[in-house]
């Protein structure tokens, strides 16, 4: 049973007030019958835990936060076919401390910054209310104690590494309070590990679902922070405890690998039926925020809404619930097409929508369930697809009849980026797709967001161990994931899943005629190879001689230092696994590899991207709503508290 939105009848944040609010605030008389008393009890403060879960997992996926600030100017994603929320792509002169808008859609500078510090007031409201307490109740005493500590900690990170050092605070307010400055980094770092420990050593062993908080989950955790803590945009004060986070993240990272074992297969992650289905509740998910159809009055996960291409806009398609309601705001860079095997590396096909059936076709030739879109993601030189965009001209093997709509990575030859980009098609990341919705148009979604898995874990201390200098020990660590990654003998490799799958447990009852989801992806079309199911291997045993795809990118970035192409391997690594999985802008932003890549392989960014846009603008709000000597700020007071460049 997942864990329902408990929306508390009090404030649990009034400091909040000051730190984001306009300068005049509403007086509002309590009417319920509840007040803070009640988080005097062992019952209010499971409630305050409860509701403290909502508020810093699942809230961030209500809106089109999280997507901005973690998958938006990277190397991996870019603007789709809509612009919204361009500025976060494009670092260009409306990404400030107020993001200009395009539309009622577009993300405003302070929405991760409030819902982080929402966040944190929860979590110190949570631990003083424990502390207070001195309950008997193991539950109260202990797990949601830990909690809280987690909850502080998870917030903290989220802000430090969008903004740099954030204003630090550690206790509930009662009162409106206006006067705060910020931390720095590195205060703010320790504050984190610091919380993440205490968390580690409080919450249980196990939990009943991936959405509840274990010492796994803390440790997981901890150990990214100390890897965090040892990153290179923390060089200039890591180097006393550098060395020793490593040691323990490594440690750390076994504990949690010991405990969370692969799934057996990658796709079995994106396997998505229906609610509360099987896919999540994998022994390789260690924490996830949780949604579910119990509370389908309330709100939802919005993320299948975001990297999905367009599909009903085209002759023969409508929309359903397979395809989904396409907002089309990420798109997939070249680089995703560059750093996979495309042959041996089952990630790619299992992670991105290549084909879909006809849904809307009536006609004597074209009728619905044939191959109606296909992505050819073939590799530079292909001289067999004469353009970017083929109509009717491309024949299905297994029908004998042309495909009405098949999109080329690489058309007559070439051997430069970008020919998909002319008409905005691109293969959908599949990982959030939801047809377990009420309808074709919903946005609310049921589907959970994995927020850790141990495959994670194994490259977090392979960075780990590139981070000691130990390289043949980092790929011990990684060659697990690339071997689960490998197609296995026998394995029908055309083959694929997603959330489209689940469109029977919607009660919508689409008809089965509208259905654009099709259980098979573009592996032979692509690779232009005869059906095989021969093994292959994609261990790596030689840290000087990397896979060919990886020595493509270390040279389109002029790496060549040993250090310096094994992180590169790792960040590869990272993406072939994890792309989609809301980390990549604070993974290349921590590695200070986020302008390099943004250049190299973000068309978009690269005419914009400066060094200082590795932080976040402090929102205005902020610098708007707090005071010095019971004073607003001046104007040089507030760019005393803005990050460089902004």
């Amino acid at each position: 049973m997942k864990n329902k939105n408990i929306i508390s009848t009090v404030s649990a944040v009034f400091f909040l007030i000051a730190l984001f609010s306009c300068s005049d605030f509403l007086k509002e008389e309590l009417t319920t019958s509840r007040n803070t008393d009640y988080y005097k009890t062992d019952e209010g403060v499971i409630a305050l835990s409860a509701a403290a879960y909502s508020q810093v997992f699942c809230t961030p996926f209500n809106s089109e936060a999280m997507y901005c600030h973690t998958n938006y100017g990277t190397d991996e994603f870019k603007v789709g076919g809509d612009g919204s929320n361009g500025a976060w792509n494009n670092y260009d002169g409306t990404l400030k401390s107020v993001v200009t808008p395009v539309n009622a859609n577009t993300l405003a500078a302070n929405a991760l910054w409030d819902n982080m510090y929402v966040g944190t007031g929860y979590a110190n409201l949570l631990i003083k209310s424990v502390q207070d307490l001195a309950s008997t109740n193991e539950q109260v005493s202990k797990t949601c104690l830990g909690e809280g500590y987690f909850l502080r900690a998870y917030n903290y990170q989220r802000l430090v590494n969008q903004y740099g050092g954030v204003p630090l605070k550690l206790e509930p307010s009662a009162t409106v309070e206006r006067e705060f400055t910020r931390a720095s980094a590195q205060e703010v770092m320790n504050q984190v590990v610091e919380d993440f420990r205490q968390a580690y050593n409080l919450l249980p062993a196990s939990a009943s679902a991936p959405g509840k908080l274990t010492r796994y989950a803390a440790a997981h955790f901890l150990a990214k922070a100390l890897i965090t803590r040892a990153s290179e945009i923390h060089d200039a004060w890591n180097g006393s405890t550098r060395s020793q986070d490593l040691q323990e993240a490594v440690k750390l990272c076994d504990e949690v690998i010991a405990h969370h074992p692969l799934a057996g297969n990658f796709s079995e992650l994106w396997a998505y039926v229906a609610p509360n289905g099987p896919n999540e509740n994998l022994s390789e998910i260690i924490l996830a925020a949780q949604f579910s159809s119990e509370n389908a009055v309330g709100t939802g996960n919005s993320h299948h809404l975001f990297f999905a291409s367009r599909y009903e806009d085209i002759a023969y398609m409508q929309r359903d619930l397979t395809g989904g309601r396409p907002y089309s705001r990420l798109g997939t860079t070249y680089y995703m097409y560059r750093i996979y095997d495309m042959q041996r590396d089952s990630r790619f096909w299992k992670s991105f929508k290549t084909k879909s059936r006809l849904n809307n076709a009536s006609g004597d030739y074209y009728r619905n369930g044939d191959l109606g879109i296909m992505y050819v993601i073939n590799q530079p030189g292909d001289d067999r697809f004469e353009a970017a965009k083929l109509n009717d001209k491309v024949i299905y093997s297994k029908t004998g009849k042309t495909i009405p709509h098949v999109y080329v990575a690489y058309p007559n030859g070439s051997t430069e980026d970008g020919a998909l980009y002319a008409d905005v098609r691109f293969p959908s990341c599949s990982k959030h797709l939801d047809a377990s919705r009420l309808t074709f148009n919903e946005t609310k979604g049921f589907r959970d967001v994995v927020l850790a898995r141990s495959a994670e874990t194994y490259l977090l201390a392979a960075e780990a161990e590139v981070r000691l200098g130990d390289y043949a020990k980092a790929l011990t660590y990684i060659n697990p994931v690339r071997q689960r990654a490998t197609y296995k003998e026998g394995e029908n490799r055309e083959v694929y899943v997603d959330g489209g799958a689940a469109y029977p447990s919607s009660p919508l009852n689409q008809d089965p005629d509208i259905n654009s989801y099709m259980p098979e992806n573009s592996y032979y079309e692509s690779n232009n190879i005869p059906e095989t199911t021969a093994a292959t291997d994609l261990t790596v045993s030689d840290p000087a001689r990397l896979p060919a795809q990886d020595e493509w990118i270390i040279a389109k970035l002029g790496l060549s230092r040993d250090y310096d192409r094994m992180l590169c391997f790792v960040l590869n690594e990272r993406a072939r696994e994890l792309a989609g999985e809301f980390m990549r802008w604070e993974d290349l932003s921590r590695t200070k590899t986020l302008i390099p890549r943004a250049r190299a392989f973000n068309p978009e960014a690269a005419v914009n991207i400066q060094e200082y846009h590795a932080l976040r603008p402090i929102p205005q709000t902020y610098l708007d709503g707090i005071q010095k000597d019971g004073k607003a700020l001046t104007a040089d007071e507030k760019q005393a508290q803005q990050n460089s460049g902004y």
